[in-house]
């Protein structure tokens, strides 16, 4: 685990991206000009498309062209690139031709560019990709332990090798016979017992950082090995901190009391708490004013396509185990719940063809906005459970009141990580999400969760 690696990766693809964008302008005014291509061509040109540059790279990063979890040159990758390209040339024509106030119209210039785009992007990211697999920006890794989640983070770092980490070594301390060794997952990787061969094995595969599913304060052994590693200089990293790092998503297995008490310092997030509550309300003002028009037609839909009334009020959790009305457009026939409080399913018939829509949009949650200004919820923050369900899974799944932690979101980490939950095991899933987002909530995490969110339901993918 290298942050400062991260980075630089990060760094690279950012700057190669802006890169491309400026050559592919300097291309198409080359070729539309010829020998009239001067300085005053390229500088009429230059704040006009810089402007239009930076807002496709806001739609790169909505449609995950930045995420290394996907840098590789396939169907989705050009299925991604095609959808970013078509949204960004609509928003350029709209800006060039409706907001002339550069003094050009550049449709041929226009065209061109997106060609040109089209032709040098996809290249630059498959020399990104070699790049990215190249020995000098990987790690070989060592994981000491097997377990259920060091199996499934093996199964996630072979099928993810653009994000740097060679895994050389696995080694299993207590000598089970837990790994099917000529299991193909496995292929290539040295499977050892014991622990008298993870030195040998660290210097041998030049292994830089030793991940432990075993705890070494509980076993006086694995703390003596650990121990005798330090002239080596390599970084020795618990399971649950790596996995949370590349996955984005804390371990429920993995965890205890002592991870609370050592991770989630609420003291030390007052200042960001303050301004998040600020944004909240502007938004909220802005968002309400803003879509006030679209109630009556909204509510008009809903009357007419089922007998009932247009909002919906529930009772949800909130921030402290503090229960508060939550207000929507009702999306369900009327009464759907007469005979108690039931998990949506996926093909839920209890849910109108307007529901339908207004949920897949996310139009149903627009009342939400009064939850927000009356400070029950935020934006950001985890999913809202219903006092039923909640003392259900408070039963079931460990540390679940933890969420409460914070206040509740009309979107999330979760949300925009995982799909709708209707079980036991989804809503643990979706816990290990907002674990990490309790943990690491910040304003910048804030904005993606807005940007990809954005992108949630432009594509109409809601619950």
């Amino acid at each position: 685990m290298n942050n400062q690696l991260e980075k630089i990766k990060r760094y690279v693809l950012i700057g190669g991206d802006v890169f491309v964008l400026y050559l592919s302008l300097w291309l198409t005014l080359l070729l539309r000009y010829g020998g009239e291509f001067s300085g005053d061509v390229w500088g009429r040109h230059f704040w006009a498309f810089t402007i239009i540059y930076a807002v496709w790279l806001v739609i790169f990063y909505i449609n995950d062209l930045y995420s290394l979890h996907l840098a590789a040159n396939n169907v989705q990758f050009y299925s991604r690139l095609s959808r970013a390209l078509l949204a960004g040339a609509a928003l350029a024509a709209v800006f060039f031709y409706f907001i002339p106030y550069f003094g050009i119209t550049p449709k041929t210039n226009l065209f061109l560019n997106i060609l040109i785009l089209a032709a040098l992007f996809p290249l630059w990211r498959q020399i990104y990709n070699v790049f990215l697999k190249s020995s000098a920006l990987s790690q070989n890794i060592l994981i000491l332990g097997l377990t259920k989640e060091s199996e499934e983070l093996i199964q996630y770092l072979l099928n993810k090798p653009q994000l740097g980490y060679k895994l050389t070594a696995v080694c299993d301390p207590d000598g089970d016979q837990t790994v099917n060794i000529s299991t193909p997952s496995f292929k290539g990787i040295k499977i050892f017992r014991g622990l008298e061969s993870v030195r040998q094995v660290i210097i041998s595969s030049g292994v830089q950082i030793l991940i432990s599913a075993k705890d070494p304060r509980l076993d006086p052994e694995i703390l003596k090995t650990f121990y005798s590693l330090l002239p080596l200089k390599i970084k020795i990293v618990g399971l649950e901190q790596f996995y949370e790092s590349i996955v984005g998503k804390i371990p429920l297995s993995l965890i205890g009391e002592i991870w609370f008490l050592e991770n989630l310092f609420e003291g030390e997030k007052g200042i960001y708490e303050k301004a998040k509550r600020i944004l909240d309300v502007c938004m909220a003002f802005c968002l309400g004013l803003t879509s006030l028009p679209l109630f009556p037609f909204i509510a008009a839909a809903v009357k007419l396509n089922s007998p009932g009334n247009v909002f919906y009020t529930q009772k949800r959790i909130g921030k402290g185990g503090q229960m508060f009305w939550l207000l929507k457009f009702r999306s369900m026939v009327q009464d759907a719940e007469k005979d108690g409080a039931k998990w949506a399913e996926k093909e839920d018939t209890r849910i109108t063809k307007v529901g339908n829509f207004l949920r897949k949009s996310r139009l149903d949650e627009l009342p939400q906005l009064w939850n927000v200004l009356k400070g029950e919820m935020s934006f950001i923050g985890p999913r809202p459970e219903r006092p039923e369900f909640v003392r259900e899974l408070e039963k079931q799944i460990p540390f679940y009141q933890t969420r409460h932690l914070i206040k509740p979101g009309l979107t999330g980490w979760a949300q925009i990580n995982f799909p709708y939950g209707a079980s036991v095991e989804d809503a643990m899933e979706k816990l290990q999400y907002d674990l990490y987002y309790i943990k690491h909530r910040s304003l910048v995490l804030d904005f993606g969760v807005v940007l990809k969110t954005i992108k949630i339901v432009l594509s109409r993918g809601g619950r």
